[in-house]
């Protein structure tokens, strides 16, 4: 895929309001033990990259070290469903204290006064994360109420 077909991707009025959503992304990479991965995962988009953030003793943190590619998916529990995915590349930097992106990520989830209770808490716990930086390479979004589908359920239609 192209960078101008992956921005076209991106920038869709429905992968837009995915990506700055509440919902929870589904991160799949290799484990070290070489079998596959999903986690669902609070995260932010910054118009570049999708940023998670977690522990620098996590697994998750030693085997995107040694396999960096990752598919992520983002999708609505609604009818009709609508989904971002997207392929990619992860950069892991060990930063001291919680990374904005942390905060802004949970802030989606929680009332201000909920909020702050909850960074008071993740300051006195964490004193450095892990910040994942995921950059696309591959995105494609889907909104099955709109007919946007796999290429592969629209050719089931020509067929009969």
């Amino acid at each position: 895929m192209d960078a101008q077909e992956m921005a076209g991707e991106l920038n869709t009025s429905g992968a837009q309001e995915l990506l700055h959503s509440a919902a929870l992304a589904r991160l799949a990479y290799t484990g070290q033990d070489g079998f596959p991965r999903v986690i669902p995962m609070g995260f932010h988009w910054n118009g570049e990259q999708v940023i998670v953030c977690t522990a620098p003793i996590s697994p998750k943190v030693a085997a995107l070290s040694a396999r960096p590619q990752v598919a992520l998916t983002i999708d609505t529990e609604t009818t009709p469903n609508r989904a971002l995915l997207i392929r990619g590349t992860a950069a892991i930097d060990t930063v001291d204290g919680i990374p904005d992106e942390y905060l802004k990520a949970s802030a989606k989830t929680m009332d201000p006064a909920q909020m702050q209770e909850f960074e008071a808490n993740v300051r006195s716990i964490y004193q450095q994360m892990a910040r994942i930086a995921i950059t696309p390479h591959w995105a494609r979004f889907y909104d099955f109420g709109t007919g946007r589908v796999p290429a592969f359920l629209l050719k089931l239609g020509n067929n009969s």
